[in-house]
């Protein structure tokens, strides 16, 4: 598991994934996706903290977090607001600088972006099984390790793949399988 820089430590945890959805191959780590889920707390949508798109540009996400800083600002309240909606506001407020640190860096927008791609797919791609990359068989002509699913399709991965991605789609339906070393 990749961490997005010390400052961001504890904002949320990345996965080095970059789903190649027409080989139906995913990178991710070493642990299983339902031991991910439970390891994981609910984490923001920061484009939903901006209220923002994934689609929006970097002009844009910058307009909208600047108009919302400024709106939520410590040193922008008015002095008769109660002290509750005060420490609300200075919450929100630091929601808003954490939103922006993530989502107005290119990188640090990359990897959350493709964090949130790879929550997407495990939701909709169920796991079926943890299997050894030695208990698929190898394919010497294709150079290729496979492995039949219980559908009558085939999981396969390149032995160059290995090193890299640790869940494999079935070909034919929607379950995957996670390579362990």
């Amino acid at each position: 598991m990749g961490i997005i820089g010390q400052e961001h430590s504890q904002l949320f945890l990345t996965v080095s994934v970059q789903p190649d959805c027409s080989s139906k191959q995913f990178k991710g780590d070493s642990k299983g996706t339902q031991a991910m889920a439970f390891e994981r707390t609910k984490q923001k949508d920061w484009y939903q903290v901006l209220g923002a798109k994934p689609s929006d540009s970097p002009a844009e996400l910058k307009r909208k977090y600047q108009k919302l800083a400024l709106l939520y600002h410590p040193d922008k309240q008015e002095a008769d607001v109660p002290a509750g909606e005060v420490e609300e506001r200075v919450q929100r407020f630091i929601e808003i600088n954490q939103a922006w640190k993530i989502l107005g860096n290119e990188e640090t927008k990359k990897e959350y972006d493709l964090q949130q791609r790879e929550d997407n797919l495990t939701k909709e791609w169920p796991l079926h099984a943890q299997i050894y990359l030695r208990d698929m068989s190898w394919n010497e002509d294709k150079q290729l390790y496979t492995l039949s699913c219980r559908c009558g399709g085939n999981y396969s991965i390149s032995k160059s793949e290995t090193e890299d991605v640790s869940l494999v789609c079935c070909d034919t339906c929607s379950l995957l399988i996670e390579i362990l070393q």
